[in-house]
């Protein structure tokens, strides 16, 4: 399958021209290599995009050509990034926002 029609159908590209658009511009790899659209992806492979927020990585599971909404997910793997990594803030108990408005209230008797 092409890569432009894989990223459309797996839904990670909205559209096929904005899956062509990226890969022209050398924001697509595939397994460490920048790739064109029409690159012929299989099973196993790993996808990287560096799109506008965050880079996305992703190991292609299966390839259908008409995927319903449920099953478009299924079609690919999200891996984490190194960037999700050092990005990541654990807060602690005192830092995080209260869950309700009445949290931490005590009623006086």
């Amino acid at each position: 399958m092409r890569l432009d029609k894989f990223l459309k159908v797996s839904r990670i590209i909205k559209r096929r021209t904005l899956a062509n658009e990226a890969c022209d511009a050398g924001k697509v790899w595939v397994n460490g290599k920048p790739v064109k659209a029409g690159f012929q992806v299989k099973t196993g492979d790993l996808v990287e995009l560096k799109l506008a927020r965050r880079p996305v990585r992703v190991e292609i599971l299966s390839l259908n050509e008409a995927p319903g909404k449920g099953d478009a997910a299924a079609m690919y793997k999200a891996l984490q990034t190194e960037e999700d990594d050092s990005q990541t803030l654990l807060l602690s108990e005192s830092e995080r926002p209260p869950k309700s408005g009445l949290q931490g209230y005590e009623a006086n008797d």
